[in-house]
């Protein structure tokens, strides 16, 4: 039933997801403190789950794709539906040119700590008429479709209504809390990969980050450029498509390290600029 084996790794994420949040539930606390990290990573890793979910889905079965999104939904803080018309339909086609709904950065020019703190917040709001327009043109282009992205939607916001009226605390430490650090996340991902880039280059308009751990943790999420340019091969191919075509991206957009990345253009660059000459 599954398309690759290696949507296995993605079972084992979404188990251990759906099982730590039920055990959070039932724990006396609140929550467990030891275990908070664990489940905050997890959202994250379905964010990107449901990523990888809509450009290759994971079985040939449709109504099982349809329940992994459900489980999906949850657990990221959006019907997995919405990565269609922002995604795939939009950033993949524009890849951070004008009309992109993912351009970054915005309302600052600069690449800096505040223009990555205000970008996921303001990028969501503006993907959010594009969900809207494509789920309502899908009622007269595709009636199954349409049914199946409002079932997404009765879904996730009839568990957060029935989360809530049984426990409202335990629901927005164990699910709206970490929703919204994955929503958070995963937009600045995106705006990491692409920031700085030279959007006019066929192989340098995204950034990789190439460490061997953040990709195993992370679904190969690090190699950005060849997923820009096959978005529908599954993500486990994905480092062998980068090794092929290495060569070709600038040494500039290849990053061994996410956490030196970081700490070099957020941390230390702005203090540089402050020398004198």
């Amino acid at each position: 039933m599954l398309r690759k084996r290696h949507d296995l790794r993605t079972i084992a994420y979404l188990v251990i997801t759906v099982g730590l949040f039920f055990y959070q539930w039932r724990y006396d606390g609140l929550f467990n403190p030891w275990l908070y990290p664990l489940t905050l990573f997890l959202s994250l890793s379905t964010a990107i789950i449901s990523h990888n979910q809509n450009h290759v889905s994971m079985w040939r079965s449709r109504p099982l794709n349809l329940l992994t999104n459900y489980v999906i939904g949850i657990f990221y803080g959006h019907p997995a539906i919405g990565w269609v018309p922002t995604h795939n339909l939009n950033h993949h086609k524009l890849n951070n040119r004008d009309g992109d709904l993912s351009i970054c950065p915005r309302w600052f020019k600069g690449n800096h700590l505040l223009s990555l703190l205000i970008y996921p917040t303001i990028t969501s709001l503006a993907q959010t008429k594009a969900i809207r327009e494509y789920i309502s043109g899908l009622r007269t282009r595709n009636r199954r479709l349409y049914w199946e992205a409002v079932s997404e939607y009765v879904v996730f916001f009839g568990l957060m209504a029935v989360a809530f009226l049984v426990d409202w605390k335990k629901a927005l430490f164990l699910l709206l809390i970490p929703q919204q650090v994955a929503l958070f996340t995963i937009q600045s991902i995106n705006f990491f990969q692409h920031v700085e880039c030279d959007k006019t280059s066929e192989w340098n308009h995204s950034r990789n980050f190439t460490g061997p751990l953040v990709n195993a943790l992370l679904f190969n999420n690090g190699f950005h450029t060849v997923h820009h340019e096959k978005p529908g091969v599954h993500w486990s191919e994905l480092p062998d498509l980068h090794a092929q075509h290495a060569p070709k991206i600038g040494l500039e957009c290849i990053e061994p390290s996410w956490p030196r990345w970081f700490a070099r253009i957020y941390l230390v660059r702005p203090f540089r600029r402050l020398r004198p000459a």
